[in-house]
């Protein structure tokens, strides 16, 4: 961090002296009651920062968020005793901003929009809130969108100021977490994402000796975290009684769901800013150091972990230690109040040698897993080398398309270059995440299921029916792009970041 200049003792002696100042009672320089001495810098350390408030005494931690994270780095087990002063307006503010401008109201019906009128002063007042202990959080609103097995994911809309206080004391905790967080963990972290973790996924299965995968899911992970745990986990890292408080209060607030506010005893919503973070914390504890040890203590073979939040896959050398690894994976989540989704939870031959072990035995072509998105299948290259291929996940690609057909006819009357550029933007956003190097050619099934579904659309605009399909062709062409390759293959970007 900068560091404010210190004066030389051997400068000029004019630096030593400031300018006099103005004498009282003086209409001109000349005829003053009393004329007033030159004054000269303070000895000692007026020019440095003030001293640290915090149990460390190093100044650096009271002043930035950059001294929490060093503090985190140098010492693994101490325990931030001040951390609710550093929830400053100017940090709330920075919140405020990283906020979603469209994002959905919760139950206080404030919108960012509105919000931001006489922002400064609303700030303020919520900054003296926090400090004086009268900040209330509300409970959040129930809401459920629609999953790709047809199923219902409850979400839960926190209020506008609840939204920016979450905002800021992430960015707090996130100082000293990210220090702690293990390196295959990648949701929602910073300078991480999901193709981060496939890229990890893949680099890990065809570099080691990988011949089984267990694919691990969590059943109703959110929902099922238990708030004592949740509470002593946090006090490993955080001392500070009011930041604990404020948590608590977050996942004591409940929902509110047809008018009735449901409390909550466990779990946290998911929609909620802190939520992931929190999370994080929880499976941190609960399984990534419990992982590593047991990859460091039992495995008798190669083992990799890939975790993105909830959804966790693991490779094995040997059979008998994913086996072993699973029956004490589910109990040691039984410990913490989680269980295992048995219908997704599964355990499969695959790697670069699983094609012929099972053809020697007379079985079919491997298996396939899911993960964030794709299909993960195994292949070969050009040159006959093993490979992993991953294909957008059928189920998801249905629901998009239907998604689509249904906002086409109800766009249809609308004029036609409107639509072309709604259409030319959901499908670009289709596919910047899925536009990966074996994938092409199913983005392309894609692309010409997303224009007959456009031309069906045109067509029922009236019962003349004149969109030919070379007539369509023109617009296919104008509006909806080609895939072409957007993400690097997995090895170029993975060992880019983490060289070697």
């Amino acid at each position: 961090m900068c560091r404010n200049p210190v004066i030389d003792a051997d400068e000029k002696s004019d630096t030593s002296i400031v300018p006099r100042k103005p004498a009282n009672n003086a209409k001109s320089q000349g005829n003053a009651a009393e004329q007033a001495e030159g004054r000269g810098v303070t000895k000692g350390n007026a020019n440095k920062r003030p001293a640290s408030r915090t149990q460390s005494r190093i100044h650096d931690a009271s002043m930035a968020l950059e001294g929490i994270r060093q503090i985190a780095r140098q010492d693994k087990n101490v325990r931030f005793t001040a951390l609710l002063h550093h929830v400053t307006p100017q940090l709330l503010r920075e919140s405020f901003y990283a906020l979603r401008r469209n994002a959905a109201v919760g139950v206080d019906g404030v919108t960012w929009r509105d919000y931001e009128e006489g922002l400064s002063e609303r700030l303020e007042r919520l900054h003296r809130r926090i400090h004086t202990g009268t900040y209330r959080c509300h409970p959040s609103r129930r809401v459920y969108i629609p999953k790709a097995d047809g199923k219902q994911r409850p979400l839960g809309i926190a209020s506008l100021e609840d939204k920016i206080v979450q905002q800021a004391v992430t960015t707090v905790l996130s100082a000293i977490y990210e220090e702690d967080f293990l390196g295959f963990s990648y949701g929602f972290r910073q300078g991480r994402g999901q193709h981060d973790a496939l890229d990890a996924l893949t680099v890990g299965i065809k570099s080691q000796f990988v011949n089984w995968i267990l694919d691990a899911d969590i059943q109703s992970f959110f929902d099922e975290i238990d708030h004592d745990w949740m509470l002593k986990f946090l006090k490993h890292r955080i001392a500070d009684r009011r930041m604990l408080r404020l948590i608590c209060k977050w996942l004591k607030a409940g929902v509110i769901e047809d008018g009735c506010r449901v409390a909550a005893n466990r779990g946290t919503p998911q929609g909620a800013v802190i939520s992931p973070l929190l999370a994080n914390i929880y499976l941190h504890y609960v399984l990534d150091l419990w992982a590593r040890q047991w990859r460091r203590r039992h495995a008798r073979g190669a083992m990799i972990i890939v975790r993105y939040a909830d959804d966790s896959v693991f490779g094995f050398q040997k059979e008998q230690d994913a086996r072993r690894f699973l029956a004490q994976m589910q109990a040691r989540m039984r410990q913490f109040g989680l269980t295992l989704n048995a219908s997704k939870t599964r355990l499969i031959e695959f790697g670069r040698f699983a094609h012929q072990q099972r053809q020697r035995r007379g079985q079919g072509k491997p298996e396939t897993f899911d993960f964030l998105g794709f299909t993960h299948c195994c292949g070969v290259d050009r040159r006959g080398k093993f490979q992993v291929i991953r294909l957008t996940m059928k189920k998801r690609m249905r629901v998009t398309l239907a998604a689509i057909r249904a906002e086409l006819m109800r766009r249809r009357h609308q004029p036609v270059p409107v639509v072309g550029k709604w259409l030319r933007t959901v499908v670009q956003g289709y596919f910047a995440y899925y536009a990966v190097p074996t994938n092409l050619y199913r983005l392309d099934g894609f692309r010409s299921e997303v224009c007959r579904a456009w031309r069906h659309a045109l067509k029922r605009r009236s019962q003349r029916n004149r969109q030919t399909w070379d007539r369509f062709n023109r617009l296919a062409i104008r509006y909806i792009p080609h895939p072409r390759q957007v993400h690097p293959y997995p090895e170029r970007r993975f060992y880019a970041l983490y060289p070697r």
